[in-house]
């Protein structure tokens, strides 16, 4: 491989009615790719679009009410499914407090949850995933019985589910990067801040578990110093159990602010 890049669509604000792609794509069989846009579109309040093997982009869908818009506002990203369905989430809209919905292989758009604000939690920031039986999960910013964000399920019925509310202190606060699952159906995820007093008090963040009982499980907890600090990122993990991922800030490097890190935590 020499590392030459290609550039497959160029975004314009012009007929493509889209700017500003800030989750990441994925990929289908045929070598689709599908993502989301935070503003452009007739009402710049985002789009989901598609880009096929040719570099050809057709908006599947364009969000129309930005902050107030029951369908939603800045979207996050997008998973899929075996039916070509595509899910996500807006960080804004739908009731004010951010969305959950769903794309179908037509361009068909549904929202299945809109967030309430307060103890049902609000903000979900991060990407989803999608279990076995169809079960959606995700984390959201803030809200929660302490307003530090929560873990939640989405079922197929529609109904959700705030599996941990985090307190922004020792088990950490503000996850913005959504979860990950394993085989076992426990999930993995960051927080921002919280875990410790350090990083101006409040905290430098966290790498957590939580299993199927709702029981959190600090697995690190960040100090600013060369182990980093405010991990804002998801994670990704292999087949030992392995988890890694980075933190905004810390490290080693002598820069004001520092440079951050690429970390690995063992099972």
């Amino acid at each position: 491989m020499t590392g030459k890049e290609t550039v497959l669509y160029s975004f314009t604000r012009g007929a493509d009615g889209t700017a500003t792609p800030s989750a990441g794509v994925i990929r289908d069989a045929a070598g689709n790719l599908y993502g989301t846009t935070e503003s452009g579109g007739p009402f710049s309040s985002g789009t989901v679009f598609k880009v096929d093997a040719t570099g050809k982009e057709t908006v599947l869908y364009t969000f129309t009410g930005g902050w107030g818009g029951t369908d939603g506002y800045l979207p996050e990203g997008v998973i899929g499914d075996a039916a070509g369905n595509l899910y996500g989430t807006t960080q804004l809209g739908g009731d004010f407090y951010g969305t959950v919905f769903k794309v179908d292989s037509t361009g068909k758009y549904t929202v299945l949850y809109r967030f309430k604000g307060g103890t049902n939690g609000q903000y979900p920031v991060g990407g989803l995933i999608l279990d076995k039986a169809g079960n959606l999960y995700g984390a959201t910013e803030n809200g929660g019985t302490s307003f530090d964000g929560t873990v939640f399920k989405l079922n197929t019925n529609g109904r959700k589910t705030v599996l941990y509310s985090f307190t922004g202190f020792a088990d950490g606060g503000q996850p913005v990067a959504g979860v990950i699952g394993d085989a076992a159906g426990n999930l993995y995820g960051t927080t921002s801040v919280g875990g410790s007093v350090t990083c101006f008090g409040w905290g430098c963040g966290t790498v957590f578990k939580l299993d199927k009982t709702g029981k959190e499980t600090v697995l690190y907890t960040f100090t600013d110093g060369a182990d980093g600090s405010y991990p804002v990122a998801g994670l990704v993990r292999d087949a030992a159990g392995n988890l890694y991922g980075t933190a905004n800030s810390g490290g080693e490097c002598s820069v004001v602010g520092d440079c951050g890190v690429v970390f690995k935590i063992a099972p």
